[in-house]
Parts: C-alpha cells; sequence; structure tokens
C-alpha cells in the first residue's frame, strides 16, 4: 500500500447527479441556493449540471439558466458535464462555463446503448474526434473517465482484464494524438465495488498507466460500501474523489428502480472520514452539514448521509485550554 495522502480533492456532483436522478423537477432557485451553499464551504469544484439531451433528461433541460443565476465564488470552478459533441458546444456557448474537456470511455455494451445510443466500441472511436474538437476550440484533454469498471446491473461483475483495455485504448488514442494521458476517473456507476477490488484496480492502474498519471475515483454507496471503497482508495494514496452533498446522486440509466438505492458517497460523510484520519480538504465540514440540510429540505425526504444527521465530532471534544491574561 502507497499510504493515506496529505491532502484530497472532493468534486462536487451533486447538483448535476442528485437532481438528474429525480422524477420531480426541482425549482431552478432552490437550486441555484443550494450550489451557493456549497461554494462557501471551501469545495473547489461544483458540477453544477448536464448539457444533454432533455428529451431523455428533462431534469438538466435549465442547466444554462442555472450556470446564469449562480454567485460564483473565488477559487471555485463550476463545471458540467456533456455526453456529446453537441453537448461541449452548447457548454461553450453558456454562461461562464469552467470547461473541464473530459474523454468517456465505458466497460459496458449494454449500459452505453443505453446511456450514449451507440455501442462502447463507437463511444470509443468517438473520442479521437473530441479530442479533435477541444483542441479546435483551444482546449486540452484535462480528464477521461470509465463507468461501470466494477460491474453493471445488465451485463454482470466487469472483469479488471476489461477495464484494462479500455485504458490501453485511452493511452493509444493519447499517443496517436501526441497529447499526455489526462487524470483518469474509475467511476463505479453501479455500486459493485469492494474494497479489495478497489485496491486490486488501483494496482494494476499504477502498472500499466505513465508515471504521475492521475487516478481519481468515483464511488456510489448503493450497497453500503461506498465508504470503505473510499478508505481503501486512500489507503493506496488516491487523492481525487467524486462525491455528492447528502449522499445524493445516481444514474437514471442505471436499471434500479428506486432512485434512493443508487446514491454517490455522501460528500460530509467523505470529508468527516479525511479529517479524522489526519487528511486535509481544504473544506468546513459545518459549512458542508448546512448545504447538506438544504439538499435535503429541497428533496423533502431524509438522505441518507450519516454525518448529516449525526453532526462531525469537534462539538464533543474538549477545547485547548486558554491563558488568562494578566492583570
Amino acid at each position: 500500500m502507497t499510504g493515506f495522502p496529505k491532502s484530497v480533492e472532493f468534486r462536487e456532483e451533486g447538483p448535476r447527479e442528485g437532481f438528474q436522478i429525480e422524477r420531480t423537477i426541482h425549482p431552478i432557485e432552490q437550486r441555484a441556493e443550494l450550489i451557493d451553499l456549497l461554494g462557501e464551504t471551501g469545495v473547489r469544484r461544483i458540477v453544477v449540471g448536464s448539457f444533454v439531451s432533455p428529451k431523455y433528461v428533462p431534469q438538466m433541460a435549465d442547466t444554462a439558466e442555472l450556470f446564469e443565476r449562480i454567485d460564483r465564488k473565488p477559487g471555485v470552478e463550476y463545471s458540467a458535464m456533456w455526453l456529446n459533441e453537441k453537448g461541449f458546444l452548447n457548454a461553450l456557448a453558456a454562461d461562464r462555463v469552467h470547461i473541464d474537456p473530459m474523454l468517456i470511455y465505458y466497460t459496458s455494451d449494454a449500459f452505453c446503448r443505453r446511456n450514449n445510443n451507440c455501442s462502447m466500441a463507437d463511444m470509443a472511436e468517438r473520442q479521437k474526434s473530441w479530442i479533435e474538437l477541444y483542441r479546435e476550440t483551444g482546449h486540452a484533454v484535462a480528464s477521461a473517465g470509465i463507468t461501470t469498471a466494477f460491474g453493471c446491473n445488465f451485463e454482470g461483475e466487469i472483469a479488471l482484464s476489461r477495464v484494462l483495455d479500455v485504458v490501453r485504448t485511452l493511452m493509444r488514442q493519447c499517443d496517436e494524438a501526441g497529447i499526455a494521458v489526462p487524470t483518469l476517473v474509475i467511476a463505479d456507476t453501479m455500486g459493485w465495488a469492494n474494497p479489495e477490488a478497489v485496491r486490486r484496480m488501483i494496482a494494476a492502474l499504477r502498472d500499466l498507466l505513465p508515471q504521475g498519471t492521475r487516478i481519481g475515483m468515483h464511488f456510489h454507496d448503493t450497497r453500503g460500501l461506498g465508504i470503505a471503497n473510499l478508505y481503501a482508495a486512500l489507503q493506496m494514496g488516491i487523492d481525487l474523489f467524486d462525491s455528492a452533498i447528502g449522499g445524493l446522486g445516481g444514474c437514471p440509466f442505471s436499471g434500479y428502480g428506486d432512485a434512493r438505492a443508487a446514491g454517490n458517497i455522501a460528500t460530509e460523510d467523505s470529508v468527516f472520514l479525511c479529517h479524522e484520519l489526519g487528511i486535509e480538504t481544504g473544506i468546513d465540514l459545518e459549512k458542508l452539514i448546512d448545504a447538506a440540510r438544504k439538499a435535503q429540505e429541497i428533496m423533502g425526504t431524509r438522505l441518507m448521509s450519516r454525518v448529516l444527521h449525526s453532526g462531525g465530532l469537534d462539538r464533543f471534544r474538549p477545547r485547548p485550554a486558554t491563558r488568562s491574561k494578566a492583570m
């Protein structure tokens, strides 16, 4: 094992993943208020929404307007997601979207057809044109994501060898384009990962990827292993994670009938763990809990985060004694 990192970066996915799966389209004013609260916490990146088809994901239809409504905080990047070239161009045209050019790869053909309406091979091939489009618009590829890296509800367990084959495709395409392999984020999209599988995945990726390539993890807490998987990744030195306030989130095409079954790891639970381990995050946990309370108020139901309901431990710990001033 590598050992814990000194600091960790969390990318807040709640405003996107949390609301895209909801059957109700929540008022834009409420979502903007939540994003503004998150901007006060010390989180460095907030994924505001997605530029995707309003026909299939109507919850994200007003993403461009949402970007106009948020009160941007210094030092915070407000980004978005897209699944095709049209979505990227819409993001470029929107108001002050932080463009984080990404590549997207699938390990499950069945899931790719549901989420992108094409085969995983076709989606991988499309990444070549994405790289060129980014170059033409003056942007460099910053990250790549691999979905359903541990398992898929439609295809079953995903072999590590299949994930590594996808990584080799990414590396080959980057080499052909003359660019460096970007930050690689591995996604447990449907909650199949366990701590040992996480350790094996990270070790294998480090053996394959160019030295120094940053690895990030995107965990879901579908079956209660999210924090255990986070801990395993921390032990391996991973310092980049996607998370969602209150444990919101999930993919609307993942096959779960109950949207609440597919939440991401809660940002406040994850930050609490890091702080207890002495790992810096730059995030104010109490402000994060306040944002989680707002998320729960908007959703109108009890969220699955633990720290949201219990709070942190600082209020129970004795405060350092202070010397009285000499009179």
